[in-house]
C-alpha cells in the first residue's frame, strides 16, 4: 500500500504509523483536568480509550509519517480493499500547524 503524504509526495506504507478510528472525540474530563469529575465521566472515557468498531469498509483513520515529515495525517481508506480515497493533515499539528502560519 502507497499513501500520498500531502508534505512529501507518494510513499510506501513503511514510513507511517496507524493509529486507529479518527472519529471518536476525547470526552471532557473534570477529574483529570483538575476537578472533582462527574458521574459517568470515568465510563466515557474508559469507553473512548478502550471500546472501537471494527470497521469493515469506509473509515476514517489517524497515520503517523514518522518515517518522512513527522506530521499525523486523516486518511479515508477501505479497509476490505486497503483503497485510499483521500489523505489530509490532521488539524493543527505537525506541517498542517506550521503551514496555516
Amino acid at each position: 500500500m502507497r499513501i500520498a503524504c500531502p508534505f512529501c509526495g507518494e510513499r510506501e506504507n513503511g514510513e507511517f504509523t496507524y493509529l486507529g478510528d479518527a472519529k471518536p472525540k476525547r470526552p471532557a474530563m473534570a477529574a483529570i483536568d483538575g476537578g472533582a469529575g462527574a458521574p459517568g465521566e470515568a465510563e466515557a472515557f474508559y469507553d473512548y480509550v478502550y471500546l472501537r468498531d471494527n470497521v469493515a469498509g469506509e473509515m476514517s483513520e489517524y497515520w503517523y509519517h514518522g518515517g518522512g515529515c513527522r506530521s499525523w495525517l486523516v486518511i479515508e481508506r477501505n479497509t476490505l480493499t486497503h483503497e485510499i480515497k483521500s489523505v489530509r493533515a490532521a488539524p493543527g499539528v505537525g506541517a498542517a500547524k506550521a503551514g496555516a502560519k
